[in-house]
């Protein structure tokens, strides 16, 4: 672990603008060699990874591998495609320019910052970095000191794999974050939530720092009528009760059709019996509240509504049984903030009309989805709701295609990342503008005397 005094900070982003300037990180063979080294870091940790997700958040050890470990697939993306991603792009150039080439080249930023976040502590960390040295940059890492038992082997798996001066990784609280964003960086990328994001913003802004902002909200889900019941019920207790409800892409509440509701609610019901037992306090397959503080906080929103599965609680085990909640008023506390625990709201609408309407009310979530097969249906949501990203008839496994872009808009967050997404994301694309020596039109020179209506029918 390196510490992280003021002057330390300082002395680890000063030793790593150092190195970047000796141009290695711009080598495509170190590139590929150090995504290597980091997806051989997961493979020789493997068991390490599992007992410290479980240690910080009593994860399952298939949770551990879906949301934490198969992160390796970005590697094996990223190693699959850098070459192409490095090769310059042309642009095209219109005939007045013709003989002018022109072209995009991409390069690393520098010296980037990555905040994780405590929910999925080492996806959160790792994914980030695979763009960050597939486009050539060095890093600093703070993870998230909610999860300290993932944030010690972070800290100790990327200090034995990684010199200091390329990937750095400076753990604390608050006070650690506060200093390092006191300082410039050349890309700040925060996983965490609107309100800190907030923070981080303001800070990078004193330095003209941009930044990458990975947020959440209010994911909502549509329940259509025109549905496979069982399919849908199963897709959707699966992505809201993975961790606990701790996923900032977790159905946050359900908009269901009237006409369905009483056999949705039925239906699961009887997955959640079927996924977590009678009893899911003694479930080896269902996780716990990170901390006492959200245990609090999601503990009240259980008077939010009637209570029609679920609502047992554990303070000591920071346990919180899977709830369905009932009779929810839109002005309760449990639709004002995002719920980010195993608590599901259902609201039943008559029109569709209505549920888009509740939805463009609230600030533009993370993730919609949508169950449905109605393709009318399905073109209308799409076209007038906005959010960072759509799920049709499933849940939360969009995070998992690296060819898809994931990211926010508006409160949810800003840029993206994930495969090709994450190399942009830390580059800069340098406009270069190449003419050639065998020609050269006066028209642009002076004096300027009869040369305008030439320059009217170029531009014309």
């Amino acid at each position: 672990m390196v510490t992280n005094n003021s002057s330390n900070v300082i002395d680890v982003i000063q030793k790593q603008r150092d190195f970047f300037q000796t141009g290695k990180t711009k080598d495509i063979s170190f590139r590929i060699e150090k995504l290597k080294a980091l997806k051989q870091a997961i493979v020789e940790n493997e068991q390490s990874i599992i007992q410290a997700l479980q240690a910080d958040l009593h994860k399952p050890e298939l949770e551990t591998y879906i949301g934490e470990i198969s992160v390796i697939k970005e590697i094996d993306y990223a190693i699959k495609h850098l070459h192409n991603w490095l090769k310059p792009k042309k642009a095209k150039v219109s005939v007045e320019f013709f003989s002018y080439s022109a072209r995009l080249y991409p390069e690393p930023l520098g010296v980037v910052l990555i905040i994780g976040a405590w929910n999925y502590p080492f996806n959160l960390i790792i994914s980030p970095l695979i763009g960050a040295i597939a486009a050539g940059n060095c890093t600093i890492i703070k993870p998230s000191e909610l999860a300290p038992h993932t944030s010690h082997l972070v800290a100790n798996i990327l200090n034995k794999y990684f010199e200091p001066e390329y990937i750095a990784v400076l753990e604390g609280g608050v006070e650690t974050s506060q200093k390092l964003l006191a300082e410039k960086f050349d890309r700040i990328f925060f996983t965490g939530s609107t309100a800190v994001g907030k923070i981080v913003m303001a800070a990078a802004a004193k330095h003209l720092t941009p930044v990458t902002l990975e947020l959440g909200g209010k994911s909502p889900c549509i329940v259509d009528s025109e549905i496979n019941l069982e399919h849908t019920a199963r897709r959707i207790i699966w992505g809201k009760f993975l961790n606990a409800g701790q996923t900032c892409i977790a159905p946050d509440y359900l908009l269901v059709d009237q006409k369905i509701k009483k056999n949705l609610v039925n239906a699961l019901q009887k997955c959640l019996k079927e996924f977590y037992g009678h009893n899911p306090a003694n479930s080896p397959d269902y996780a716990r509240i990170i901390n006492q503080k959200h245990f609090e906080r999601l503990a009240k929103f259980l008077e939010d509504g009637e209570i029609i599965f679920g609502g047992e609680t554990n303070p000591s085990e920071r346990y919180i049984a899977p709830t369905l909640l009932d009779k929810v008023s839109l002005t309760a506390t449990v639709m004002q903030e995002e719920i980010f625990g195993p608590i599901l709201p259902i609201i039943e609408y008559r029109d569709i009309t209505e549920a888009i309407a509740l939805i463009n009310s609230q600030p533009k979530p993370l993730a919609l989805y949508l169950f449905s097969q109605n393709k009318n249906l399905q073109k209308r949501v799409l076209q007038e709701t906005s959010s960072g990203g759509v799920c049709i008839n499933d849940t939360v496994l969009q995070f998992g295609i690296s060819s898809l872009p994931f990211g926010g808009v508006g409160d949810s967050g800003i840029g993206s990342y994930h495969g090709k997404a994450s190399f942009d994301t830390f580059s800069h694309y340098k406009s270069v503008l190449q003419n050639s020596f065998w020609l050269d039109l006066n028209w642009r020179y002076a004096p300027y005397k009869g040369k305008l209506s030439i320059l009217k029918r170029l531009l014309g």
